[in-house]
Parts: structure tokens; C-alpha cells; sequence
């Protein structure tokens, strides 16, 4: 199945479709999908609350980085995590001793953190807990975030040995000694409470 791209005024790929790294890394902004074994996936759909976690956690970011520099990206940016995995991470920091990240086109090396907001369905719990996980430690991505709305905790993963490890957890309160990110307080209960303020409407 085909879509149209109005930006391009070309035909754009639908899930399912075979496409090789480079065809997915040019696709048009207005293109959905991450790539899985040379197939056309559909990605996470966002919701309100998936996409005020990840715009406080992008402000978090930005401030923490400051002066040191450094750069933070939003959920469009894509990642090339191996020869046929594509992926778009919620957030992804590059810390700012390295060198910087390419003006056009995907992330090649990997982002030092990496930060994944769960939404409450199976397939996203999977994809989140089980691929990514092992995509991004193999990738190697030195810090995995998964930040859980639905079950209130935020955990920090630390890449070691070849694996994440789980270094810190919290569901309240305030997270001082954040792994890798030093002089960074993450206020966990004040996350919960921006979320809190969307209304109840299920």
C-alpha cells in the first residue's frame, strides 16, 4: 500500500513495505514507521499524555545540558540501530564531549541516552521492554530511560558488558545521582503531577 506525501508530491511506502536503510532514511518528516528486518513497521501511536511526558523530559534535558551543550531530540529523529533496524526514539541526548550530530538525515552513532515513554498496550510493552532493550545495548547506547505512566515509575538502565543493567528506579519523589548526568535532579513526583493535570476522560 502506498500513501501520498503532499510535502514531496511523491508516493510514500505503507506498513509492510520492504525497504532498504537508505530508502527509509529518506523518507519525507510526514512519514510514519520505524524499520524492522527490512520492513516498514508501524511505530507507536502517540497519545496526550505519552506526548506531555516526552516534551517535560526534553525540557529537563535542555536545562540540565545548558552551557555544558550537548543536544537533545525529539521523537522524529531517526536512529540507524543496525543494518536493518531503524528506530525513533521519544528522546535521545548526545552528551557534549562528542562530536556533534549530523545536520540532515539519521543518527548513525549512538545517542548516550536514549528515552523510551511506555504506553499501556502489549505490543508497545514488548517493543519498549524486550526489542529496543536489546537493539539499543547492542546499538550501544550507554543510558536506557523507560518512563511508565501507567505503572508511575521511571527507570534508568545502564549499558554493561553488553547489556543494560537496571542502575536506579523511582515512582516518587526526587532522583539526585542520575546515572551519567551529573548535577541532575529528576523531580519524578512533579512529572506525575504535569501528567495529572489532563482531564479523565476514559
Amino acid at each position: 500500500m502506498v500513501s501520498w506525501s503532499p510535502a514531496l508530491a511523491v508516493p510514500v511506502p505503507g506498513i509492510g513495505a520492504r525497504l532498504s536503510m537508505e530508502d527509509w532514511v529518506a523518507l519525507p518528516e510526514d512519514a510514519v514507521g520505524e524499520l524492522v528486518d527490512g520492513y516498514l513497521t508501524q511505530e507507536e501511536v502517540p497519545d496526550p499524555i505519552h506526548e506531555l511526558a516526552v516534551t517535560w523530559l526534553t525540557a529537563l534535558f535542555r536545562a540540565w545540558l545548558g552551557p555544558r551543550g550537548g543536544f537533545v531530540f525529539g521523537s522524529d529523529v531517526k536512529i540507524v540501530v543496525s543494518a536493518t533496524r531503524g528506530r525513533k526514539p521519544d528522546v535521545s541526548v548526545c552528551f557534549p564531549e562528542r562530536a556533534a550530530p549530523p545536520r540532515r538525515g539519521a543518527l548513525r552513532d549512538p545517542p548516550d541516552i536514549v528515552v523510551e515513554v511506555v504506553s499501556p498496550s502489549a505490543v508497545d510493552e514488548r517493543r519498549n521492554r524486550v526489542e529496543k532493550m536489546d537493539e539499543y545495548a547492542s546499538f550501544g547506547v550507554r543510558f536506557y530511560w523507560l518512563v511508565d505512566p501507567a505503572l508511575g515509575s521511571v527507570e534508568i538502565f545502564e549499558l554493561r558488558g553488553g547489556r543494560f543493567a537496571r542502575a536506579v528506579a523511582a515512582t516518587g519523589g526526587e532522583l539526585r545521582n542520575v546515572p551519567g548526568c551529573p548535577g541532575l535532579t529528576i523531580d519524578v513526583g512533579e512529572l506525575w503531577a504535569e501528567l495529572a493535570r489532563l482531564s479523565a476522560n476514559d
